[in-house]
């Protein structure tokens, strides 16, 4: 009993399937030879202009729509591929970020923050763009339905009025098929009313809209991009003055390790003598030694007596030979005779008892309070000591130029070596 009723609502469900089958179609038939009579000109169709700029202005919508959904996600797609770039950049300086080396632990914070501050942006703009841009795409797919609906309903509309027609125009009129024929006629017409007109409110506020979903995109993306590129800023100064202390640590360290090659080629000052801080003690003068040379005697045998004695010429008295010392020597006799120069004097547009003047080819630290400290560049106006027995090997005494210029006195005398220095 149970299979036969089973049965039984198994033959009903296929009869059904078998006859909404056969109505839908009927129903497409009945619609492609409508559509065909349309096209030949033999039957009129039911035009909307309005509508139809409303599908219009849909169907562009939403290629352009797509086209931005698309554009959007290869960004996105762009930014997570330069994250990941960023990321292995900023790991291989890690890596290659020696532990002595300046800012180490700064480095690999700049590192991880970088790499968190990428994923938020990308996060941000997957929120603030890409949902509502999917949330905004979404509904064109069932509008285009309804759309396609309604053209359906359209045709099933024309195809009724024009059975109408022909029923009414017979020569044999049956008013029980003209009736059920107006009958069709009104349920296909309210049916396509009810989707036009719901059709026609919602494609003039969709195409509207998207004016306000394009200002949303990309003032929100403008503003993620805007704060980003300002935080990413903010770690790229970092970076760079990390890296420029790193340099100076390179130069510091490089100066260091080329001070003992440097010095080398810098020359050492001549040794100098202690000499008394007081004034000069000039030296005693030396006695003039005076000898007579005395006459010579003559020792020849006399070998033939007295009577052979041969007078010998008695010889002229020698003339005295007078050693003086050398008395002190003035300012200029001094330099000449007893300065170490680097050549012969020059007095041509120097200052009042000048001899020359040098310019230092090193930097000399002063190490007594008698000596002239130089920088490298600076020119010395080379000056007379005042007791030539005080100069020293290899030293000069001299004053600076700029100290003439800024005071015209050779007071500020001070002594320094010869080899630091060049005639100029």
């Amino acid at each position: 009993m149970a299979e036969t009723e089973k049965g039984e609502k198994g033959g009903k469900g296929v009869n059904v399937s078998a006859g909404k089958l056969a109505i839908n179609m009927q129903k497409r038939l009945t619609r492609a030879q409508e559509k065909v009579m349309q096209k030949l000109g033999k039957a009129d169709e039911t035009r909307d202009t309005a509508f139809e700029e409303g599908v219009s202005n849909f169907n562009k919508q939403m290629v352009e729509g797509a086209k931005l959904q698309k554009d959007l996600k290869a960004y996105l797609l762009a930014v997570k591929t330069m994250h990941e770039a960023s990321k292995r950049l900023q790991d291989c300086l890690a890596e290659m970020y020696e532990p002595d080396w300046f800012g180490k632990e700064e480095v690999d914070s700049i590192a991880e923050d970088t790499d968190m501050l990428w994923i938020d942006f990308h996060q941000k703009l997957v929120d603030s763009a890409i949902i509502n841009l999917d949330s905004y795409m979404a509904q064109f797919p069932e509008i285009k339905n309804r759309i396609a609906k309604r053209d359906r309903k359209l045709v099933d509309f024309d195809s009724a009025r024009h059975h109408v027609a022909s029923l009414q125009k017979g020569k044999k009129k049956d008013e029980v098929k003209i009736a059920k024929a107006e009958e069709e006629l009104g349920r296909a017409q309210k049916v396509f009313e009810e989707l036009n007109v719901e059709l026609q409110d919602e494609l003039p506020t969709l195409w509207n809209s998207r004016v306000g979903l394009y200002v949303t995109t990309f003032q929100s993306m403008a503003g993620v991009t805007e704060k980003f590129h300002k935080e990413m800023g903010k770690l790229s100064q970092n970076l760079n003055d990390v890296m420029g202390k790193l340099e100076d640590q390179r130069n510091i360290n490089e100066a260091a390790s080329n001070h003992n090659t440097e010095s080398d080629t810098i020359p050492k000052s001549p040794p100098k003598s202690r000499r008394p801080s007081g004034p000069p003690v000039p030296r005693p003068p030396r006695p003039s030694p005076s000898r007579e040379m005395p006459p010579p005697q003559d020792n020849t045998p006399d070998l033939f007596g007295d009577a052979a004695s041969v007078p010998m010429p008695t010889p002229s008295p020698t003339p005295e030979v007078t050693v003086t010392a050398p008395s002190p020597l003035g300012a200029s006799g001094a330099a000449e005779d007893n300065a170490v120069t680097n050549g012969a004097s020059d007095s041509g547009d120097l200052p009042p008892g000048v001899l020359y003047k040098v310019k230092a080819l090193h930097d000399y630290a002063a190490t007594d309070g008698d000596e002239l400290e130089m920088k490298s560049g600076e020119v010395v106006f080379v000056v007379p000591f005042d007791a030539p027995d005080e100069q020293d090997e290899g030293w000069l005494l001299g004053v600076k130029e700029s100290h003439w210029l800024a005071n015209k006195n050779l007071s500020a005398r001070g002594v320094f070596p010869e080899n630091f220095t060049q005639r100029c």
